[in-house]
């Protein structure tokens, strides 16, 4: 990659941001398109966020991505927000138009998208989401479109009972679950899809999101962490369709590429590029 005097600056904002797959697979979209732009991380710590988001315009850069602990906070900072994230209340992508900046959240839509890639519909099904942080309000935003019914389930009720009256704005199909359902098999079987929006399974240790041992063949689950976990392992040994947030992860830079440049990204480009970033 050249980078000459005209080179535009796109990146990610995060506390930490060092293990980053997004500059991998963007920078592989730019050489492969011949396009004059580079992406980079910058490391923001939470008490100069504001002075970053000013960066953006000091320094005339593209746009940026947002990631944790900032998706929230940054919404305070900007000049303007879509709809969608307006309702999701988080931002993970920012395009600067001359001096205006613009917050969208592509991370909703680039599940939807996963998933569709890996053959699953959450259209007239029943969905379950353990864990109600900001991924699950993302993702729940389109779920709650097209499922017959969204359950929500996280150990701080209040969160999950501020999600479900959240979505419920958009279409009455959401509602809380407590511990007791969580432990009945016949609850869980019912589910068609069974997302973990959750931490766990970041670390070996972790403990299962749901019993594993209620999972059934024909099961969908999906698990947000970008690699295969132990849960998803357990649920493939199971019959169940299974599915990781490499997908997503992708699929909300394949949006985010577009809003910066306007142009379609080589998608399986990126997509290689994020495989032999992991191999590392």
């Amino acid at each position: 990659m050249k980078i000459s005097g005209k080179t535009k600056i796109v990146g990610l904002f995060g506390y930490p941001v060092t293990h980053s797959l997004s500059p991998a697979m963007h920078n592989a979209a730019f050489e492969h398109l011949a396009i004059d732009y580079c992406y980079v991380t910058f490391s923001v710590p939470p008490d100069l966020l504001s002075d970053a988001v000013s960066g953006i315009r000091a320094l005339s850069l593209g746009g940026v991505n947002v990631t944790v602990p900032h998706k929230e906070r940054v919404v305070a900072f900007l000049d303007e927000i879509n709809e969608e994230a307006s309702f999701i209340g988080a931002v993970n992508t920012i395009k600067n138009d001359a001096g205006k900046l613009t917050g969208f959240n592509t991370d909703g839509r680039g599940f939807m998208r996963s998933i569709s890639e890996a053959g699953i519909t959450a259209k007239d099904k029943k969905v379950l989401i353990v864990g109600t942080g900001g991924a699950a309000r993302a993702i729940g935003y389109y779920l709650c479109q097209e499922a017959m019914k969204v359950f929500l389930y996280d150990v701080d009720t209040t969160k999950a009972e501020t999600l479900m009256q959240h979505l419920n704005i958009i279409r009455q199909n959401a509602e809380q679950v407590d511990s007791a359902a969580m432990k009945s098999k016949d609850f869980l079987q019912a589910a068609d899809i069974i997302i973990n929006a959750t931490p766990l399974g970041l670390k070996s240790t972790d403990p299962m999101p749901i019993d594993v041992s209620m999972l059934k063949k024909g099961h969908a689950v999906c698990d947000l962490i970008y690699r295969d976990t132990p849960f998803l392992r357990t649920a493939l040994a199971a019959g169940c369709i299974t599915l990781n947030g490499l997908g997503m992860l992708l699929w909300q830079g394949v949006l985010a590429f577009e809003i910066w440049t306007g142009i379609r990204p080589p998608v399986k480009v990126m997509k290689e590029a994020l495989l032999k970033k992991m191999e590392w």
